[in-house]
């Protein structure tokens, strides 16, 4: 039986706190002409209210789509756009009434009563559809960051050969495609939040089969094996930090992991032992990655 509404919606957002994210902040800003923050809005530039934002927002997070801006099938069809064959649509909701006529006990005469409820429909974001007028699509002048890039940083990152692509809304290592996702340098507060974030994410990136196969129990998004693996990146990130000279400063949305990470702590009291070893291993496979990738160069140009 397919899940109504209600359901689905709210279970998007438990599925979001499990993942110790909150869907509503994120330490980067969007990135799109209609505005650096901006509720999610409709076609007509007219912006969505109540649950329909966080729901919205939070497909954003999911998906990493900058742009704000939402619309149905049919809306992009008429406006000469269409939508890329393969891509999944977000719920949204509006208030509808039913009218109801009933036998009023009293009088015996029939009156009608309206019963609001809520009626579902789908839209799709503008980064799924092609063909659409550019106002549309059109990405802001991004300045916000006010830093200079860290040569060294920069350089220590390229050489461990990690897939890493810039862009987007969204930070974060997808193990189906080995790759890492990171929004553009310019949208972050400064350059120590852009490496601390890049660093997470290269430790989670060492925990590939290929590498260090790295297996905390982690089933599904918000478990305990979830719980462990952010705390080695959390911790990798750190000690990276640490070694490259950049101030670590703390992730909002990490924030969030603080009660999960209590709970295996206090579970175990091994876990923060366990966890420093992982994230240890991980900073030494990434250190180790640099001479080799010296040798390398050493052998191509003898």
């Amino acid at each position: 039986m397919k899940p109504d509404i209600y359901t689905r919606i709210t279970g998007q957002i438990i599925a979001h706190l499990e993942m110790g994210v909150k869907p509503w902040t994120q330490p980067w800003n969007a990135a799109h002409a209609a505005g650096p923050v901006s509720r999610p809005l409709r076609f007509n530039g007219h912006p969505y209210s109540g649950i329909n934002v966080v729901t919205l927002w939070a497909t954003a997070m999911e998906r990493g789509f900058a742009a704000p801006i939402w619309m149905t099938f049919k809306q992009a069809k008429e406006l000469g756009g269409h939508v890329r064959k393969g891509e999944k649509s977000a719920p949204v909701v509006y208030c509808n009434t039913l009218v109801k006529t009933e036998l009023d006990e009293q009088t015996g005469e029939e009156e009608e009563r309206a019963i609001p409820f809520l009626k579902g429909y789908h839209v799709f974001n503008v980064e799924q559809i092609e063909g659409l007028p550019a106002h549309f699509t059109t990405l802001a002048e991004r300045a916000k960051n006010p830093d200079e890039r860290i040569r060294a940083a920069d350089a220590f990152f390229e050489a461990t050969g990690a897939k890493i692509l810039q862009g987007g809304n969204s930070a974060c290592y997808i193990p189906s495609l080995d790759q890492i996702r990171m929004p553009d340098f310019e949208t972050f507060r400064n350059a120590e939040s852009y490496y601390a974030t890049l660093a997470h994410e290269c430790t989670h990136w060492t925990r590939h089969e290929t590498r260090l196969n790295r297996d905390l129990g982690r089933k599904s998004f918000g478990d305990a094996g979830y719980a462990r693996e952010e705390l080695v990146a959390e911790l990798g990130a750190a000690f990276l930090c640490a070694d490259l000279g950049i101030t670590l400063e703390d992730r909002e949305d990490h924030a969030a992991y603080i009660g999960s990470w209590l709970q295996v702590l206090k579970n175990d009291k091994r876990a923060i032992f366990t966890a420093a070893a992982h994230a240890q291993r991980a900073a030494d496979f990434l250190h180790g990655l640099q001479s080799c990738r010296e040798s390398r160069s050493q052998f191509a140009a003898a």
